[in-house]
């Protein structure tokens, strides 16, 4: 896979928009990112749950693995683009941008919440 193929299926999530954090490029969802991709084209991201981190890391070894440090630990999981296959990959983006689009709406609802009162 190359990272254009990356960039392809990011965008196809609903609402899916690409921009720019930390010099390399993102994609957004409600203003959250749920994907990124490094800058030396060989690696992407995605933000998933510790449990769907480990679960992906266990059927796939050689294509995920934790991003380094903090990151990693809360969820950040690295994409070996040379290794995945568009279901895998698929598959995690899909769950990355459901987070993303679920962590929208919560901190949409408590922000309505706290205004009301």
């Amino acid at each position: 896979m190359k990272p254009n193929d990356f960039r392809t299926i990011a965008l196809r999530m609903q609402d899916a928009i690409e921009g720019e954090h930390m010099a390399h490029p993102d994609f957004r969802v409600n203003g959250r990112i749920f994907a990124t991709l490094h800058p030396d084209g060989r690696q992407g991201m995605v933000k998933l749950t510790l449990d769907q981190q480990r679960d992906f890391i266990q059927q796939h070894p050689a294509t995920f693995t934790p991003a380094s440090g903090a990151w990693g630990r809360q969820g950040c999981t690295m994409v070996q683009l040379s290794a995945v296959d568009e279901e895998a990959l698929g598959e995690a983006m899909t769950l990355a941008w459901q987070l993303a689009v679920t962590a929208g709406n919560v901190k949409r609802k408590r922000v309505r919440r706290n205004l009301s009162r």
